[in-house]
């Protein structure tokens, strides 16, 4: 009776219009945590980010005819795009949000939410997109200083100047969203951009040096358990750690005056130091929210709701290490940034099995402009349609999605780069994806032969999987193969009773056709048209 009664309540589960569901465009975006798992709220409801990151300089009204077909061909709800200081103050207390304006129109007529990326004190740890009056006034708005005494390129921290500057400039930014986006069509902000300073791991003037030599703030004492000076508490990661605080202050402290203005929720992104090394304070960003200093950001700036990587490494194996470092309960999960290439799409399923309330691969526009190596030589249709594929299925249960993980376990795997199979245990079944296999037959027969399949040694393919209830689970995915067995331990009988395939109208479960005989013999196959799958598993007597 009771698993009966669990497999009527994942059937309700689907085919119930729940109220969170319903738009409510009133609604402010904001960001809930429940047991650990966390969503994104846009008009009431938990909303999934399917989004592209636009290039550098295609922050201009000029730009955006290339932006909006790319977006649309890969399948995506959301743009995320550089507002720049020296854009909206080119002149010091003159404001031009014209930009501003054309972005908020352009981004409704398209039906795409924004991301709003603002590039102020930090744009990769440089000054480059402050106004000019900013770059060239190094007494009012001071260079970090090297151990020689020498102007280093970042601007410090420490300033006071730059702080409020930068937090005037960002008011009247959040000002004129509160006045001229009622609608919410920007639904989450990320105050500047990978913060930090390379090759000098802090400010070494006078006055830093001072702050340097006294004990660490209490609220970190407390946070990590342990007092004294930066040096007792941190050791070689001092100079570093003493970093961190006071950019992750100096950023809180814009936060704070933006969200009095609006409260919409907002981030920090990393530029990623390796996925499991101590980082040489010199070689990283240091300042920036790398995922061993997340405390010391979670201490020092309360009001940022979460930080968040930017992956470029293409090993499979850092990937899930950077994912499992941000996927915490006190961390909600966004990847804003990732390689453009083929090879980086199968990281949507990791992410999003994961939980993640976000994705964007970046530089997606027709500019002209590839950061190959880091991503694709081309934005050609084989990179376009590695997105597009899973995209394309998650937009068709955006919201439904976005609960269901909220509420639910989940899980999801890509394709590593051994091509070794993954598989996870949920209830009383284990799930197992492998990859490389025509969806007829078996590996392991010799007496019918095939060819290799032609994706066999590509690094495409991934599953995103919901349990909804014991024994009834939702999927999606690309060139992968899906079985699912009793645990160990698990049902002798078990067996897989119903493989649906359907999709959601109006928060409604609507079961398109049933799966049966070749389709599900040999495992459940998605090679390159993604659908939406509802399986059903049970017992015989």
């Amino acid at each position: 009776m009771k698993r009966l009664n669990s497999l009527l309540a994942g059937m309700l589960l689907l085919s119930a219009v729940p109220g969170a569901t319903q738009p409510n465009a009133t609604a402010l975006p904001h960001l809930e945590t429940r047991g650990g798992r966390h969503a994104l709220f846009v008009d009431g409801a938990p909303f999934l980010i399917l989004a592209g990151q636009v290039n550098n300089s295609s922050n201009y009204a000029s730009a955006l005819p290339q932006v909006w077909p790319i977006l649309d061909r890969m399948n995506a709800n959301t743009v995320e795009i550089p507002v720049a200081w020296q854009q909206i103050e080119p002149s010091e207390g003159k404001f031009d949000f014209t930009f501003v304006q054309t972005l908020l129109d352009q981004a409704r007529a398209h039906d795409k939410r924004i991301v709003l990326l603002w590039f102020g004190t930090w744009k990769n740890t440089s000054p480059s997109y402050t106004p000019d009056w900013v770059k060239l006034d190094n007494r009012r708005f001071p260079r970090m200083k090297d151990k020689a005494g020498k102007d280093h390129y970042v601007l410090s921290p420490m300033a006071r100047s730059t702080l409020e500057a930068d937090k005037r400039a960002f008011v009247a930014l959040m000002t004129y969203l509160r006045d001229h986006d009622q609608q919410h069509t920007v639904i989450l902000v990320q105050p500047e951009n990978e913060v930090g300073s390379y090759r000098n791991p802090r400010d070494y003037s006078a006055s830093a040096n001072r702050l340097f030599a006294q004990p660490v703030p209490a609220p970190l004492a407390r946070r990590v358990g342990k007092a004294g000076t930066w040096t007792q508490v941190f050791a070689g990661q001092a100079d570093r750690a003493f970093n961190t605080w006071y950019t992750a202050r100096y950023i809180d402290e814009i936060v704070a005056a933006g969200k009095a203005v609006k409260p919409l929720p907002m981030y920090v992104n990393a530029a990623l130091a390796g996925p499991s090394n101590v980082p040489d304070p010199t070689g990283v960003a240091s300042g920036g929210p790398q995922q061993d200093v997340l405390d010391i950001w979670k201490a020092a700036a309360p009001s940022i709701d979460f930080a968040a990587p930017d992956i470029y490494d293409k090993v499979s194996k850092n990937v899930g290490l950077y994912l499992d470092a941000y996927n915490r309960a006190d961390n909600a999960l966004m990847v804003p940034e990732i390689g453009n290439a083929r090879a980086f799409a199968r990281y949507f399923y990791d992410a999003v099995g994961r939980g993640a309330i976000g994705f964007s691969p970046f530089g997606m526009d027709d500019t002209g402009f590839f950061n190959y190596p880091l991503g694709a030589k081309a934005l050609d249709a084989e990179a376009l349609d590695a997105f597009a594929r899973p995209y394309a299925v998650f937009r068709g249960m955006n919201r439904e999605w976005a609960r269901i993980a909220f509420e639910h376990p989940t899980w999801g795997a890509g394709k590593p780069d051994d091509g070794a199979a993954a598989s996870t245990t949920m209830g009383d079944w284990k799930i197992t994806a492998s990859w490389g296999e025509w969806q007829f037959g078996m590996k392991e027969w010799t007496w019918l032969k095939s060819e290799p399949v032609p994706w066999g040694s590509e690094p495409v393919g991934g599953v995103a999987v919901a349990q909804l209830s014991a024994d009834q689970f939702l999927f999606t995915g690309d060139h992968v193969r899906l079985t699912f067995a009793p645990r160990e331990g698990g049902p002798a009988t078990g067996m897989v009773v119903k493989v649906e395939e359907g999709r959601f109208v109006a928060g409604r479960w609507i079961t398109d056709r049933v799966w049966n005989g070749d389709q599900t013999d040999y495992g459940i196959n998605l090679v390159d048209r993604p659908v939406l799958l509802k399986v059903t598993m049970g017992r015989y007597r």
